[in-house]
């Protein structure tokens, strides 16, 4: 005997799969935080300063 499936569940459990995987997608194209981006920058400007200030003369 075949089982009953419900056709909106199969439905919305189909389409939170496709979605699902599209988030993940955007999270590895776009993953960084706001607060990652801003630490990124910081140590980037703050190596530069680093390395600016050991320029032989």
């Amino acid at each position: 005997m075949a089982k009953i499936v419900s056709l909106s569940k199969a439905r919305k459990s189909r389409d939170r799969v496709k979605n699902r995987a599209k988030a993940d997608e955007n999270a590895a194209k776009f993953g960084l935080t706001k607060a990652q981006k801003h630490l990124n920058t910081a140590r980037g400007e703050k190596s530069a300063r680093d390395h600016d200030g050991h320029e032989v003369e």
